[in-house]
């Protein structure tokens, strides 16, 4: 026996509680294996959330039923590259240096060991496809597949604006002509002018509508089926399938079948309140009202596209969802059915129009809140984890690499920050008092607990919501007398750096336009 395998044994056999590994002839064990799905963009417009009454996404909620669903978990950046990079990592953002989408960690940190090289180090074959990381990582898995049309099914030679064109795209009538599958199309579909690069040859992102296209014509449903057939593939090492898709990601383009799902439905949109934006500082009213990850609310209520824009956002969660179907679909009819964690996460949430915002990128729970959803290996109700429930203690994306490593038996890894969750998935009820971290920019801060969430930025302003008679943070308590030790507690929270940030001056301009 090599050491390998007698660290595998170790490890497995002193792992806390059960985890569903079988014995082989007193000398082997096999450790579960494990889906790993990541879906951009994705807020709690699913089934077991009820973020949006009207959400259809069946499969995520069959899913839900065999583990827990996490209803209070955060990112540790609202952005896709540094939420990404956390997770993989492990390590918050302001220990990376990995802030914004402009930054590869696998350059910028060759030393650090993420996920899936642990994995692999611990005997596992390794399956990558897809968005994982914000970048391309072909040498980060065994095998892998990156599509070259994953952001929509248009050829990307034919996505730009020609320099004819090009005047238009600012307008009221911007116009791009492209085909796609013979057929003339103009883009952008919601004929709404451009808030974010009006100037650029660059096709328009913050457009939403249907194609006459097939789940294959996308890139989602390319990785959905090179994922699939990995996991109907028999194989005695165990083995990591991380599988990464780009929709709700913008433009929020899916087969019209999707939008077929919604069509005759009177759409609701988010509950917004008027006004709002009054009792937050300048530098709060500039994350929120400014086009940086998508475009800006007062275009989408001057076009009247409000409405349309939630019904494809809809539409396209619901196209990921049959995605993550035709996942669980094979894992169940594959002899590893009972033998596998899942993790459903999201890389953080989305605003449409909450706070007169769009996309992500801000510090408020519409961005920093997203799905979470673990099912350890086994089935039924048996053994020492729960199943079909929720829990509401504060968790974060973080700690994912930690709770992997303890579901799988693998060996530590020194310098996590995150915590393993597994208590949790045993006793979901636990109280922890624990307030979880999300850094959305260097210098701004979020800090989430049970109750309160508090919001610091760079330039020294604040914000204090009380999540539970105010869901929707509408009221800012950071000035209220009675709430000053509530916010002196939470600030305890904010890391270490924050003593050795300068407040700006004048207060920090918005942040740069992001992907």
């Amino acid at each position: 026996m090599t050491p390998c395998h007698f660290l595998r044994i170790v490890f497995a056999l002193c792992a806390p509680g059960p985890v569903g590994f079988a014995a082989v002839a007193g000398t082997n064990v096999r450790a579960p294996n494990v889906l790993f799905i990541a879906v951009d963009d994705l807020n709690d417009w699913i089934g077991p959330l009820g973020g949006h009454p009207q959400a259809k996404t069946p499969n995520i909620d069959r899913l839900a039923k065999r583990g827990i669903v996490f209803t209070n978990a955060h990112c540790a950046a609202p952005l896709c590259n540094p939420s990404r990079a956390a997770v993989f990592s492990g390590r918050q953002p302001f220990e990376t240096g990995i802030f914004t989408n402009d930054r590869n960690i696998l350059l910028t940190r060759p030393e650090l060991i993420l996920l899936p090289q642990h994995f692999k180090q611990g005997g596992y074959r390794t399956f990558g496809t897809g968005k994982l990381l914000h970048q391309k990582a072909p040498g980060l898995f065994d095998e892998n597949f990156y599509p070259e049309q994953y952001w929509t099914p248009f050829d990307p030679r034919q996505a730009d604006y020609t320099v004819e064109e090009l005047p238009s795209k600012a307008t009221r009538d911007p116009r791009h002509v492209t085909t796609l599958k013979g057929r003339t199309v103009v883009l952008p579909l919601n004929r709404m002018p451009s808030d974010r690069a009006p100037k650029s040859e660059r096709g328009e992102t913050f457009d939403w509508g249907p194609l006459e296209v097939d789940d294959a014509d996308m890139g989602d449903g390319q990785i959905a089926d090179w994922a699939v057939a990995r996991l109907r593939e028999a194989r005695s090492q165990p083995s990591l399938f991380a599988v990464g898709f780009f929709r709700p990601h913008i433009p929020l383009f899916a087969p019209r079948k999707y939008f077929d799902l919604y069509a005759g439905l009177e759409i609701r949109l988010p509950e917004v309140k008027a006004n709002d934006l009054d009792d937050l500082s300048a530098t709060a009213r500039r994350w929120a009202i400014e086009p940086v990850s998508a475009g800006r609310h007062a275009t989408v209520v001057k076009h009247g596209q409000w409405e349309a824009a939630v019904r494809a956002y809809l539409a396209c969660v619901s196209f990921v969802d049959a995605q993550i179907g035709k996942m669980l679909d094979a894992l169940d009819a594959s002899p590893a059915a009972d033998q596998t964690v899942i993790v459903l996460w999201g890389d953080h949430g989305w605003h449409l129009g909450e706070k007169e915002h769009w996309g992500k990128w801000t510090g408020w729970q519409r961005a920093t809140r997203t799905p979470l959803i673990v099912a350890p290996a086994g089935t039924g109700t048996g053994g020492p984890f729960a199943r079909g429930v929720s829990c509401a203690e504060p968790v974060s994306l973080i700690d994912l690499y930690p709770t992997l490593i303890e579901l799988c038996g693998l060996p530590p890894r020194a310098g996590l920050s995150g915590r393993s969750i597994v208590p949790l998935l045993k006793n979901p009820a636990r109280a922890t008092d624990r307030h979880v971290l999300t850094t959305f920019d260097q210098g701004n801060y979020s800090v989430t607990g049970s109750r309160w969430h508090y919001i610091r930025y760079a330039d020294g302003n604040e914000e204090l919501y009380d999540s539970v008679d105010d869901p929707h943070e509408w009221t800012n308590l950071s000035g209220a007398p009675a709430q000053k030790n509530v916010l002196r507690e939470l600030a305890r929270h904010l890391p270490a750096v924050v003593a050795l940030e300068q407040p700006a001056s004048p207060p920090a301009p918005a942040p740069k336009k992001k992907r």
